[in-house]
């Protein structure tokens, strides 16, 4: 949309160049018409009439730059401005004193005036058009009052009364047919632009106005924040009420969004149940106070059938992200909004999670020399998350359960260090298993098993060129060890598997007992935790075991994985 309205700008400034360059090339037969230099200067010397010829031809150039370039300027503005203004005023005197070289009360070239009212009232409407008309009527007129003398009749002022008509009358239906032409354009967007459900924006307005946001915060150095929001549980609520129920929700949360926004602040149906709000120069914090203030909007408001919602009321979860801080491109803002949205889902829904990524961390503590290379594991890191979203979740949940063990552990700074990336580059070998296999519903066959138990010598593989993650490609190779020796790739026993992969085997295997897979139903907390009891001593360190439990249970840290 903002290309076609890009383009019908264009054509105006096209149009308006090309009446401005009619008006000019006039102007230049007055200049240039010696017999009127001659009869009001008297100037019969060839030299001087050539000084005056050059004169003109200066004033003629200086006017025609000023005006073309104006007219082709790239940033076409509706409103005038201060130098539309002077512009408009330079060009009234210049018409004045050519109409007034040209014989005055007489001049054949009082029409010079329509070129200025047609272009000022194309270009900034009615209004403008009426006080240009209003002007240059004004001077017609002075100049015909000032030829009146005692005895002699103006016999011009009546033809310059209708010529005055005539101006305002074209400023007024010009004007009238530029203010129609607007609007209708503006109902045409309108109906383009808004999803028709919820009252703001769709996918296709939300795409073209971020694209322009983010331009213009590079050319003005400025920031640009993105929530995207997500209602929990909509899925429950259309299953329980139907379709036209949940239409309902999506009706009310648009006029709550429009409502808690600020002014400029752009608002948008991502699509289904998402929603997209862009923040013009505004920083991280300021956007978390805007989606605080929406979370805390839509939590407060009353919605029909809240009460059988998982949590007994209608809630969104919000993502934030902001650009060029946390993302250097489009792509890179959406995509780090989504995965905060996603931590927010996971985390029990019903918050606001900023954009934060552990390789982001990782950056500062390795050698210039391989910043691009932990470029490209994020980004397979997020064609595993395209490929699997359960990937993404499970590794933020697993890199926390690390967090608090390592803390009840008493690890130092380095070991912790590491357990967290380990923790969260642990399946990054998945890149190499087909999107059929992680997404499979039925049981993997023997093959497809074997297939998934090459991922940790994969990750290992891919981390290796990188010098300064030697130590967590232990954790990446055995987090599938047994502790009874009977686990992969290379059934180590016991205390033959390095202490942090043990830590993470255990935190790795707890979430994936949590979480919904294709293939199985999760397992509840208590049950989970049971598990982890019992195959303590066998599959699991028992020491570690139970240190993790104790370390989760005083957390209370329970995920929603129901996203």
């Amino acid at each position: 949309m903002y290309k076609f309205e890009d383009n019908r700008k264009k054509r105006i400034h096209e149009i308006v160049s090309v009446v401005k360059l009619l008006s000019i090339i006039l102007c230049s037969i007055i200049l240039f018409n010696e017999s009127y230099f001659i009869k009001n200067f008297s100037l019969d010397n060839t030299g001087i009439n050539t000084i005056s010829q050059t004169i003109c031809i200066i004033v003629l150039l200086i006017v025609y730059e000023g005006w073309i370039l104006s007219s082709i300027k790239s940033n076409f503005s509706e409103n005038i401005q201060f130098k539309d203004a002077i512009e408009i005023s330079i060009f009234i005197i210049v018409f004045s004193t050519l109409i007034i070289l040209s014989g005055g009360h007489i001049s054949q070239y009082k029409f010079l005036f329509l070129f200025l009212i047609i272009t000022s009232t194309i270009q900034f409407g009615i209004t403008c058009g009426i006080i240009i008309a209003s002007i240059s009527s004004v001077i017609i007129l002075v100049i015909d009052f000032i030829a009146i003398s005692d005895t002699i009749i103006n016999q011009y002022f009546e033809t310059d009364l209708i010529l005055v008509g005539i101006f305002i009358l074209t400023a007024w239906l010009l004007g009238y047919y530029v203010k129609v032409e607007k609007e209708y354009r503006e109902k045409l967007a309108n109906l383009v632009n808004v999803d028709e459900l919820t009252g703001v924006y769709n996918h296709r307005f939300f795409q073209d106005s971020l694209t322009q946001q983010l331009e213009s915060a590079h050319r003005q150095n400025q920031s640009v924040s993105l929530l995207l929001l997500d209602i929990d549980y909509f899925k429950y609520y259309n299953d329980l009420y139907g379709h036209l129920a949940g239409d309902k929700i999506l009706a009310q949360m648009g006029d709550i969004l429009k409502a808690s926004v600020r002014t400029g602040d752009v608002v948008a149906r991502y699509g289904g149940e998402e929603f997209a709000v862009i923040l013009p120069n505004t920083s991280e914090q300021q956007a978390i106070l805007v989606a605080e203030k929406i979370r805390r909007e839509v939590e407060e408001a009353s919605f029909e059938g809240e009460q059988n919602q998982p949590n007994g009321k209608i809630t969104v979860s919000i993502g934030v992200s902001v650009y060029p801080h946390k993302a250097k491109s489009k792509t890179e803002l959406i995509n780090s909004a989504d995965d905060a949205l996603y931590r927010a889902k996971f985390f029990n829904k019903n918050r606001v999670e900023t954009y934060f990524s552990i390789l982001e961390e990782l950056k500062m503590d390795i050698e210039e020399e391989h910043i691009d290379l932990i470029s490209s594991i994020k980004t397979l890191i997020s064609v595993i998350n395209a490929k699997d979203r359960y990937t993404y979740g499970h590794v933020e949940r697993v890199v926390i359960y690390c967090g608090l063990v390592g803390e009840k552990l008493g690890l130092n700074e380095e070991d912790r260090k590491i357990l967290k990336y380990g923790a969260y580059l642990h399946d990054i070998g998945k890149i190499e298993i087909p999107k059929e296999v992680l997404n499979k519903k039925m049981p993997l066959t023997d093959r497809e098993w074997e297939l998934l138990r090459q991922h940790p010598s994969n990750g290992a593989e891919i981390i290796k060129p990188v010098d300064s993650l030697t130590n967590v490609i232990p954790l990446i190779l055995y987090h599938h060890e047994r502790y009874d020796g009977k686990g992969y790739p290379q059934q180590l026993k016991g205390k033959e598997i390095p202490y942090l992969a043990r830590i993470l085997s255990i935190a790795d295997s707890f979430d994936a007992m949590t979480s919904n897979r294709p293939y199985k139903t999760r397992k509840s907390f208590d049950e989970a935790i049971a598990e982890l009891e019992k195959c303590s001593s066998t599959q699991f360190d028992p020491d570690i075991v139970r240190v993790f439990i104790e370390a989760v249970k005083a957390s209370d840290t329970h995920f929603d994985i129901s996203v």
